[in-house]
């Protein structure tokens, strides 16, 4: 996990001009170089005084036939005075962004020997290392970003006994043998540390699984782009269905421009396709349709939904030209039964729509809603239909790795659908409408909604304290 700063832009359409250009509807990371240097690449050198642990611990490069163990370079040390392996200090890792390059990397650590002193008593030294490297950024033949060390060289710095005495002419064999041979060793351990990184890297290339509805791949688009402050990736989502089918997004009718990235944060885009695939993947699934009655789904003993019901609000019902009268199928209401439960059918036969827009996110669901009156055991008989538009607001809010939708009713409009004959104003119904789409259709919307929108993954990064920002 990082610690750094991180914003998530909900991309809705075009803004003023700036750096960064999306000529493809795509994600695009730009990673701050502070998170380089203070995240997971530095996590992988291992810890301050332990051997046992991380890259550099007992599995890594200091265990047994490793680079720095016995029979590596300490081993040589071993033979000629004595002495033995004893740690490797953290590193303090820098970086430098080298525009259209790559990246300089410099590690500054400091190696602890020990062994008994020619005149007895433990005898420790300490030595300075500094091992700097130029690393190019480019394209793994998986498509991931990749960094390549282009050159390494090593300095060794001031010697130091930490306690004991040791003869200056065994000093001066351990000092030229350090310095003969240590820097030279030192830059394999460089490459191991960017083979880490690149596996870390190789993440962004990940198929995302959304539960039932299919996945997303996220594939490089692009050769990744270097600057002063940061490395920009083009990232392209390749939504899939379950049935293994791709999802075509639209392309935009003008490139899309990003807005500068703000010092010391870095930024992961979320194009709007990605909310509107979801939904389509739901959609064409059928998660979006529902029969809604008592008996199928709870639903709250205050929210009317029997005949006697529908019956009531039957005097309310306007007609927006006198004389008009309600049309037969509503008048066989009063022949029904009284108290029979009502059953109402949601289908949603076109893709929803999601805007972003105005610091707001809203999902726009039609429907054909169904109204019919059900016995448990018989033949449910229709009574109308309805064409409505339900309007609901998403609370987002990042995880991990995904961004999670919580969607409620704004509104809910209906018309009566043909080919009625007699026209009766159905608005007069959106009330009790809404009372039954809160209580019985949104819930299981939203439970439908877990799977998130997904998120690249960029050194494995933790998106949950990420600031959320809807660009318009």
């Amino acid at each position: 996990m990082m610690l750094g700063v991180w914003s998530l832009l909900l991309l809705w359409g075009l803004v003023t001009p700036c750096q960064g250009l999306l000529e493809t509807v795509g994600t695009l990371a730009r990673i701050d170089k502070d998170e380089l240097g203070k995240g997971e690449p530095k996590n992988v050198l291992g810890t301050v005084t332990s051997v046992n642990q991380g890259l550099l611990g007992s599995g890594g490069l200091l265990g047994g036939g490793g680079l720095l163990s016995y029979g590596g370079v300490f081993g040589v040390v071993e033979e000629l005075s004595g002495l033995t392996f004893e740690e490797v200090t953290l590193p303090k890792v820098s970086l430098k962004l080298l525009p259209e390059f790559g990246v300089q990397v410099t590690l500054h650590t400091k190696v602890g020997l020990h062994g008994s002193g020619p005149l007895g008593g433990l005898l420790q030294l300490a030595a300075e290392v500094n091992v700097s490297s130029r690393v190019a950024l480019g394209v793994s033949a998986r498509g991931t970003p990749i960094l390549i060390l282009k050159r390494c060289s090593t300095l060794l710095g001031h010697i130091s006994v930490l306690s004991g005495v040791l003869p200056a002419p065994l000093f001066g064999v351990v000092e030229q043998t350090l310095f003969k041979v240590l820097p030279g060793l030192l830059c394999p351990m460089v490459d191991s540390v960017l083979g880490v990184v690149n596996e870390l890297l190789g993440t962004v290339l990940s198929l995302v699984p959304l539960g039932a509805l299919g996945s997303v791949e996220f594939t490089l688009a692009t050769l990744p782009l270097i600057s002063n402050q940061y490395i920009e990736l083009d990232i392209n989502p390749i939504v899939k269905s379950i049935a293994g089918d791709i999802i075509d997004f639209p392309k935009p009718h003008h490139p899309i421009k990003v807005p500068p990235k703000e010092d010391h944060t870095s930024q992961v885009t979320v194009p709007l396709h990605l909310f509107n695939t979801v939904f389509e993947l739901l959609q064409t699934n059928g998660a979006l349709d529902l029969d809604i009655t008592p008996e199928l789904v709870s639903v709250p003993s205050n929210v009317p939904l029997t005949t006697t019901d529908l019956e009531a609000l039957a005097p309310e019902w306007g007609c927006p030209h006198a004389p008009c009268s309600a049309p037969a199928s509503l008048q066989g209401l009063r022949k029904l039964p009284p108290g029979q439960q009502l059953l109402l059918s949601l289908r949603v036969k076109e893709a929803p729509m999601v805007t972003l827009q105005n610091k707001k996110a809203t999902v726009s669901i039609p429907a054909d809603i169904h109204v019919l009156s059900y016995l448990p055991k018989g033949t449910p008989e229709a009574l109308f239909e309805l064409n409505g538009v339900m309007t609901l607001n998403a609370q987002l809010a990042p995880s991990a790795t995904r961004l999670h939708l919580s969607l409620s009713l704004e509104r809910l409009s209906v018309k009566l659908a043909s080919p009625f004959s007699h026209a009766f104003d159905a608005s007069r119904l959106e009330e009790w409408l809404s009372d039954v789409v809160r209580v019985a259709y949104v819930p299981k919307l939203n439970v439908n909604l877990d799977v998130g929108i997904p998120l690249p993954k960029v050194l494995n990064v933790n998106f949950a304290n990420a600031a959320l920002e809807i660009i318009e």
